[in-house]
């Protein structure tokens, strides 16, 4: 009861950044497995999860969505997708070596990035790959040219990757990462390998840098923000380290339920915002409950107005 009372005693007005929630290519991914169920029922194999947010997961598997870590585990002949995260050419040959029917739900932006990582491989460079181990984008990104291409996780292994040939490099970044971090990273390839060359146009995708741009914007102004995204999501974790940058409490939370009221004692001004994979709902739902807490303003801030669409693949899309 202390802490209701202490966080109703302070919190005033709720800032919403936009643009925040789903991207296209997680709407598109969604799309495919809901169009999939109508069209040929349960069960539906879905390589991954389609998107990383838990509530998106749990509502399609409620509706016969099979998530998968590995196609072995998928029955002969059963209608697979492939997780907006994208694949390494090795897991499309071993569904096409079972002849399992596949439909390719991967954001078209990762799939850029594939394409960037088989040209420059091409070509002879060594490929610096900007990115998280263990994630599912580089892990698919990795295995277009695994002797080709080196992970680079952090500025530290910036400073030490080894290149065969200095005048024969390029870069490719993972889509959800932090723009000023990626960009540090960037730079200090740059020093070391001075005929390095990227992609032409940015791998980071526009909503993860659009989200990042709107949640700076409203940090500055809160003195506590909240996050709604998985905790495998990568893009919502580095709205939460965007935030911190911009000097202010952060946290990260699956929905409402993850809301610790002692993170809202004594602020006034409390910033959301979502990761592009999370529920737009799921906003909707806290900033209910902020305003139960006696939040009497809710005022958005927005940085930027998105018009992006993806078309889905031929396998569900409309006749």
């Amino acid at each position: 009861m202390a802490e209701w009372a202490a966080a109703a005693g302070s919190v005033d007005q709720v800032l919403l950044a936009s643009p925040r929630s789903f991207c296209a290519g997680v709407e598109r991914a969604i799309a495919v497995v809901d169009q999939a169920l109508r069209r040929h029922g349960p069960p539906i194999y879905v390589r991954k999860q389609i998107v990383h947010n838990a509530r998106v997961v749990a509502d399609l598997q409620a509706r016969g969505a099979v998530f998968v870590d590995e196609l072995d585990e998928v029955p002969d002949g059963s209608l697979t997708i492939f997780s907006a995260h994208g694949v390494a050419p090795a897991v499309r040959r071993e569904a096409a070596d079972r002849h399992l029917p596949v439909i390719d739900a991967t954001c078209p932006l990762v799939t850029k990035v594939h394409a960037e990582a088989r040209r420059f491989a091409g070509r002879g460079d060594t490929v610096l790959l900007i990115g998280h181990a263990g994630h599912e984008e580089t892990e698919g990104t990795l295995g277009e040219a695994p002797e080709r291409i080196r992970l680079v996780p952090d500025a530290a292994a910036a400073e030490t990757v080894q290149v065969t040939d200095p005048s024969r490099v390029s870069y490719l970044v993972q889509t959800t990462l932090a723009v000023d971090e990626a960009a540090g990273i960037v730079d200090t390839l740059r020093q070391r390998f001075p005929a390095l060359t990227g992609p032409g146009s940015d791998d980071i995708c526009y909503a993860t840098t659009n989200r990042q741009g709107a949640i700076t914007a409203v940090a500055e102004r809160a003195d506590v923000v909240l996050v709604v995204g998985s905790t495998n999501s990568s893009n919502s974790r580095r709205l939460v380290e965007v935030a911190e940058r911009a000097d202010a409490r952060s946290h990260l939370v699956d929905d409402v339920g993850g809301v610790d009221l002692r993170w809202l004692a004594g602020a006034t001004t409390v910033g959301v915002t979502a990761g592009a994979s999370a529920p737009p709902g799921l906003v909707d739902e806290l900033v209910a409950a902020l305003t139960a807490l006696g939040a009497r303003e809710v005022s958005e801030h927005t940085t930027t107005v998105e018009d992006v669409s993806f078309t889905l693949p031929k396998e569900v899309r409309q006749p």
